[in-house]
Formats: structure tokens, C-alpha cells, sequence
């Protein structure tokens, strides 16, 4: 993925003042802004160096939410900028946001259950995806009776089972499937490449700079 970005970023006559990998030590080059994409056990400590050291973060790096809130406090304290997101896509935001309408179209209907499945490459570490969470949470705020996910096939019926698949060379593809005894209902967004999250990472990071504050893919497109 940093890969991608530098090659977007680059494209876009962006200079590139650094790059960060496992290992390093100090503080971080001066910056405009840092694109944090790495590993869920390193992202909040990068996070945290960035606002220290007054450097706008977009970060891209999912399984660290466990302690949003505890970042999201720190950027705040110390008035920081973070931008975070499970996808950077316009397409997946999309996504997102047709699932949470979708939601509510279901409410009500009876003999209907609802699960997630999602698929990705075999060296995403964590699983599932932080876009199948976003989907989970984004159904759980519009269709009353489920309090939350698991990723057990035999889910409660609270619960929203999330299926996960890691098979190469597929970027990303997130589907929820309302399911009864007569038909199926789905919703599917299939990634092509990682370009598609490459280039929403660095027009975010071109957007942030000059902001305080924990942004989110709802501030930046506007919705």
C-alpha cells in the first residue's frame, strides 16, 4: 500500500519527505502532512509521534480500535489533527452509505436476517476488515434488534455474523446479504486495485492540513 500511495502522491507533484518502516527510531521527518498505513500494533504510537510532533496524520491502518477513544482524547488534548478511516474509497464511502439506507428499508421486514462477508488478500493481517465493521455498525444504528457482530457463523439473533475470506491476489470485496427462506437481498462493493484507496488517502492528506481536530470521511465528501 505505501507503495501505491508514493506513486499517487508523486503523480499528483507531491514531494515525498520520508517514509517510516518497522525498526525506526527518532522523530519523524518534517512534514505537511503523514499517510500512516502500517500494522495495527504500531499505528497508535505512530499516531501519537505525528501529534507530537504537530504533523496533520491520515491513517489507513485497521485493528487498533480498541483505543479510538484514548487517541481521539489525545489528538484533542493536544490539539492535533488526525484523520481516520476504514476505507479511503469514494466508492466504499458510497457503499456505506447505501448500506445504512438499505437498513432501514429493512427494518420491519419480516423473515429477512442479515450477515457480511468479506474478502481480502493474504497478507491483511486483521480480520474482519475494518470496512466490514463500518458495514456492521452502520446497520446496527439503522435496523433495531441488532446490538452488535461476531464473527461466529452461528451468530445470535442480536448479532451480525461477519464472514471473512483471504485469497490472492484480491484487493477488497465487501458484501451484505439480507437473507430469507424465499430470496436473498445484496449489496456488494469489489476493489480492482488498491489505487481506488491510494488516491482518497492523498486527497484527504491534501485536505487536512490547516484542520484540528479528529476528522472523518463525513467531513471530507460532505454527506
Amino acid at each position: 500500500m505505501g507503495k501505491v500511495l508514493e506513486e499517487v502522491a508523486l503523480a499528483r507533484g507531491h514531494e515525498i519527505a520520508g517514509r517510516i518502516d518497522l525498526g525506526f527510531a527518532g522523530d519523524f521527518p518534517s512534514a505537511d502532512v503523514a499517510i500512516e498505513f502500517t500494522q495495527p500494533e504500531s499505528a497508535v504510537d505512530n499516531i501519537k509521534k505525528c501529534i507530537d510532533q504537530k504533523i496533520p496524520v491520515v491513517s489507513g491502518t485497521t485493528g487498533w480500535l480498541a483505543r479510538k477513544e484514548e487517541v481521539h482524547l489525545y489528538c484533542n488534548e493536544r490539539n492535533g489533527s488526525l484523520f481516520y478511516a476504514s476505507n479511503f474509497s469514494l466508492g466504499v464511502n458510497l457503499f456505506f452509505h447505501l448500506n445504512e439506507q438499505l437498513a432501514r428499508l429493512m427494518n420491519g421486514r419480516q423473515g429477512y436476517d442479515v450477515s457480511i462477508e468479506e474478502v481480502h488478500h493474504t497478507q491483511k493481517k486483521d480480520a474482519p476488515s475494518g470496512t466490514a465493521i463500518t458495514l456492521a455498525e452502520g446497520i446496527i444504528r439503522n435496523y433495531p434488534g441488532k446490538t452488535g457482530w461476531t464473527t461466529h457463523e452461528n451468530s445470535g439473533q442480536q448479532e451480525i455474523a461477519i464472514a471473512s475470506k483471504r485469497l490472492d491476489p484480491v484487493p477488497g470485496t465487501h458484501t451484505v446479504i439480507y437473507h430469507s427462506a424465499v430470496d436473498d437481498l445484496e449489496i456488494r462493493h469489489t476493489a480492482h486495485s488498491r489505487e481506488g484507496f491510494a488516491l482518497g488517502a492523498v486527497l484527504v492528506a491534501e485536505w487536512l492540513p490547516g484542520k484540528t481536530g479528529v476528522k472523518t470521511m463525513n467531513d471530507f465528501l460532505k454527506f
